[in-house]
């Protein structure tokens, strides 16, 4: 399937030249005072990460590659992967914890969108925790009555053993939100 090059977002995946495929991080639609206009796009490959820039021009044909999105229940964590089960098919599959944004924040049972190609692999293209999570703090230091020194933080353990920093009022077994893109606080949970 074809893609023009001024059709491209975030998240398109292509296959270049090179027979792998890329999946279109960033861009930039270019007008320059002469010329043709440009797309410049920042790719992330899919194998192995690596990050490179190309530039087109808006009419150029590219190679685009059908992705699909498919609901995941996270299981249990198996050494350094991470188990998930396909919601619909029941199909199981493991995932390294490092290949997921957000995957030391997951709870069991937490699900989660996949992106996969549509093609004989199948290989997964992104795996994100939903962007918040409530998880309960297991472990911190008891805070103390008018301790409200401004933006004053201390650690804190939660539930999946990630510690992160909460402000000094939050204790043992509250609930708190929290931004699995980086790890901050976010506010507490009313029950």
């Amino acid at each position: 399937m074809a893609i023009l090059a001024g059709d491209i977002k975030k998240g398109v995946c292509l296959r270049l030249d090179d027979g792998k495929i890329w999946v279109v991080i960033d861009f930039l639609h270019k007008k320059p005072g002469k010329g043709n206009t440009v797309m410049i796009t920042k790719l992330r490959n899919v194998e192995d990460g690596r990050v490179l820039e190309r530039t087109w021009i808006v009419s150029a044909k590219l190679d685009d590659v059908t992705v699909s999105h498919q609901q995941f229940q996270y299981l249990y964590k198996e050494g350094e992967d991470l188990v998930f089960m396909n919601t619909e098919t029941f199909e199981q599959i493991n995932i390294n914890k490092d290949l997921i944004t957000g995957g030391d924040f997951l709870k069991e049972g937490e699900t989660m969108v996949m992106a996969s190609i549509d093609d004989q692999t199948g290989a997964i293209l992104t795996a994100e925790a939903p962007v918040k999570i409530n998880l309960a703090v297991s472990y911190t230091e008891p805070g103390f009555a008018g301790n409200t020194a401004t933006n004053a933080t201390k650690p804190a353990t939660l539930e999946t053993g990630v510690e992160i920093r909460v402000p000094l009022f939050i204790n043992e077994g509250d609930i708190i939100e929290v931004d699995t893109r980086d790890g901050s606080y976010v506010g507490r949970v009313k029950e």
